[in-house]
């Protein structure tokens, strides 16, 4: 990560740096997206298995397919006549499983914390 000494003035950050990583973050602000990611974290699929387990129409899964693949997020790879997609490497894969965990806790702790009447920020 480009980061700075935190003994230096100035953003942790460079600027280019911070908007690369809000992109990769964007891909995430969908739900279809997330849906999307999550079916190629199991396997690979082609847009007709993503349109059936997700259902929603091939043209819309395209459009999603671009933009996840315009952010290298996922990659796509022939086998004879069809496009197969899969998540684009193990980061992606562990930036979803991530998240997933941050997700779950934070549901977790807001479960707990009603139930306590504590708030769990």
């Amino acid at each position: 990560m480009r980061s700075r000494s935190r003994s230096k003035q100035g953003p942790p950050v460079e600027w280019q740096f911070a908007e690369a990583l809000a992109d990769t973050m964007f891909a995430l602000s969908t739900p279809s997206r997330v849906q999307i990611l999550f079916c190629l974290l199991e396997q690979p699929h082609d847009v007709s298995q993503l349109t059936e387990a997700i259902g929603m129409e091939q043209s819309a899964i395209s459009h999603q397919l671009r933009i996840l693949r315009e952010l290298s997020l996922v990659r796509v790879d022939r086998e004879g006549s069809r496009r197969v997609y899969t998540l684009f490497d193990d980061h992606v894969a562990a930036l979803l499983r991530e998240g997933a965990r941050h997700v779950e806790r934070r549901q977790s702790g807001r479960a707990s914390g009603r139930a306590t009447g504590k708030r769990t920020g």
